[in-house]
């Protein structure tokens, strides 16, 4: 017989995932499917979130993928929707979908802008338009929901060429904060998690030179973190006390400065 100790931190609940099929969301959905919780994970990539569904369940957890682009708001709600029919809903949302294009801002790459505005801040809202409800009937239920934002340290400082991008991340920074004021009274944590540089999948869109050079650069002045060393923090943040709500977590690589 499992003893308490024994029994996975995270039993019971239901995790959605966004931006699962690679780098920070399909780690965090393998380590928050480890901790006990029943991963609900969304991407466009079906055929990748099918190999980690597939993954998920040979290690012994639970697992259900919802291919969907966080930027259809009808798509999403469709997901919510069956998320709630056949899950009772989610308690924990890791609101992870992004994407990286750094250019000068003198070069007008307006569709490159666009595209950081609609996936970063558009479908973040999509998001937790969605699933929001489901995060309060729960917290009401439970006594403890989570929303946990994945924003980036470029929210704080100052990175050029990366301006579009930084300021997308400040939105999701600022936007967490108010939102924990809201829905914090609702036993729903908020936070927001701003890592420095991690080694994902955002570095392979990038297309402006000085951008890439400054990376590469960062690459071998120091040693970057792993997707791993984010989903630690989320599971760290979903296994607290209910009591207990960290809202902004800034994880850094030791060598990163700024």
């Amino acid at each position: 017989m499992a003893t308490q100790s024994s029994v996975p931190r995270l039993t019971g609940r239901v995790a959605v995932v966004t931006g699962a099929s690679s780098g920070i969301g399909e780690a965090s959905a393998e380590h928050l499917a480890a901790l006990g919780a029943h991963v609900v994970v969304l991407a466009r990539r079906a055929e990748r979130l099918d190999e980690l569904v597939a993954r998920i369940k040979k290690n012994g957890g639970e697992a259900l993928a919802l291919a969907v682009d966080v930027t259809d708001k009808a798509a999403l709600q469709t997901a919510a929707d069956r998320v709630a029919a056949e899950l009772g809903g989610a308690d924990l949302l890791f609101n992870n979908a992004g994407v990286m294009l750094p250019a000068p801002v003198v070069e007008l790459a307006t569709d490159q802008w666009q595209r950081q505005i609609d996936l970063n801040v558009t479908g973040l809202m999509n998001t937790i338009a969605a699933f929001a409800p489901q995060l309060v009937k729960a917290a009401a239920e439970r006594g403890v929901a989570d929303l946990i934002n994945t924003s980036s340290i470029a929210a704080q400082n100052i990175f050029p060429n990366f301006a579009v991008y930084s300021a997308t991340k400040a939105y999701v920074t600022h936007l967490s904060r108010h939102l924990r004021v809201e829905l914090g009274a609702k036993k729903v944590r908020v936070a927001a998690i701003e890592p420095g540089i991690v080694g994902t999948e955002l570095q392979s869109h990038v297309t402006d030179e000085g951008a890439l050079q400054w990376l590469e650069g960062s690459k071998e002045a120091m040693e970057w973190l792993t997707p791993q060393d984010i989903a630690q923090t989320v599971g760290f943040l979903a296994s607290l006390p209910p009591r207990a709500n960290l809202q902004q977590v800034t994880i850094m690589p030791t060598g990163q400065a700024g």
